[in-house]
């Protein structure tokens, strides 16, 4: 069956979003070739006319996602190939050189640097703490409840006098859990830690000033909004101790080396400034389907939401439906759905080829079996309530599927 695109139902936003007409209308000048690009196209590095045109055109990006950002100034926002790249420098970055600062001030013999994760974070946030371990440092992975959130007082707990880092994330990619950040980083700072948050589902779906909730660094990605693949954010607060991850050119204040992707950032600035403009009326539609979603779900035998979300609540993204399907597993459905024209996924886009259960699922108690029969319904801004209907119906004939 060939792909018709026009026809074809996408429910994977939380993977990634379609480009936005924003995000292309900023880009298009960097699209022309030759001399004509000379114009926003060159090196944003270089002393020339046209560098300096670029290095404008940079900082200009770079101002308008400090003000939707919630940044206290431009300086703060590190541009990025990612937010992989940019959960990758925080944990490691800041957590080496809070280390080392702590060291210098005479830390005792005794001291081990410790950094408090969850045991449902990315694999961006999960593999370079499991780094950090080979280091020496120590690690805790905080479980969270059966609905996916972190307590303060557990956080609270598991902070002693070593901890230099604290890395939740502001907003679950698979259940949608949306976490008390500003709690949680203040937990941490009373406790003398540093505190990192990769927001890069809540980005553009909850509200998000990240100098009012107290971080200290935040991971961002353009594409989960509706800007271009490869490019991110690093919000790293100013005088937060930092070690470059990726060294040699000194670009981005010294934060992160390598010439700038100037089209992506402007892409990237604009993708943000229309979500975060459109983000109240947008959340609450969001959210209207997704309670509609769950309730014709939750008619199905055999359905069964994986987190209780009660219609209207704010606790959740609006975007992410999640169920357990009995007696099947992803793979399947996920083909099924497809052939018939629905694209949805099993739980995050980047560990989508393995066939383990996904770790989020199995850090809430979720039984393996049961696990491996996940399906995440992601939406965006062009779903609709016709969609939603649409694929509840075609879930429906994919469980009868006669084979």
């Amino acid at each position: 069956m060939a792909f018709d695109p026009a026809s074809y139902v996408y429910l994977d936003y939380a993977a990634t979003s379609p480009l936005c007409e924003e995000a292309a209308a900023a880009m298009a000048p960097y699209q022309a070739s030759g001399r004509a690009n000379l114009a926003v196209g060159a090196n944003a590095n270089s002393l020339h006319g046209p560098g300096r045109a670029a290095f404008e055109a940079l900082e200009a990006a770079r101002r308008s996602l400090a003000r939707d950002l919630g940044a206290r100034r431009p300086s703060e926002i590190v541009l990025t190939s990612g937010a992989t790249e940019a959960d990758d420098a925080a944990v490691l970055g800041i957590a080496r050189a809070a280390a080392d600062e702590r060291r210098r001030r005479g830390a005792g013999a005794g001291f081990v640097p410790h950094v408090v994760t969850t045991a449902v974070e990315h694999d961006a946030v999960l593999a370079p703490a499991r780094r950090l371990e080979k280091e020496g440092f120590r690690v805790t992975r905080l479980s969270p409840n059966r609905q996916g959130f972190v307590d303060s007082a557990a956080l609270a707990e598991a902070l002693c006098a070593d901890t230099v880092l604290v890395s939740v994330q502001a907003a679950n990619s698979e259940v949608g859990s949306v976490q008390p950040v500003a709690a949680l980083a203040r937990a941490a700072h009373e406790a003398g830690a540093l505190f990192h948050t990769d927001a890069v589902q809540a980005l553009g779906k909850v509200p998000l000033d990240l100098a009012a909730a107290g971080v200290d660094a935040a991971s961002l990605s353009a594409h989960k909004v509706g800007g271009p693949k490869g490019v991110g954010a690093l919000y790293l607060r100013s005088r937060t101790p930092f070690e470059a991850h990726l060294i040699g050119g000194g670009q981005e204040g010294g934060m992160r080396s390598g010439t700038q992707n100037v089209a992506g950032a402007a892409g990237f600035a604009a993708a943000v400034h229309a979500a975060v403009g459109m983000l109240e009326g947008e959340s609450a539609r969001l959210r209207g389907l997704r309670d509609r979603l769950y309730a014709r779900l939750a008619k199905i035998p055999g359905v069964e939401a994986t987190v209780a979300v009660e219609a209207g609540s704010e606790d959740f993204l609006p975007n992410i439906v999640h169920v357990l399907v009995d007696g099947f597993e992803s793979e399947t459905l996920i083909l099924r759905l497809d052939m018939q024209g629905f694209g949805v996924s099993g739980g995050s886009a980047c560990s989508s080829h393995s066939l383990e259960p996904s770790h989020v699922l199995r850090a809430l108690g979720v039984d393996a079996d049961r696990a491996l029969g996940a399906l995440r319904v992601s939406m965006g801004r062009w779903t609709s309530e016709r969609d939603v209907d649409a694929f509840v119906c075609a879930l429906e004939a994919s469980l009868d599927w006669d084979m």
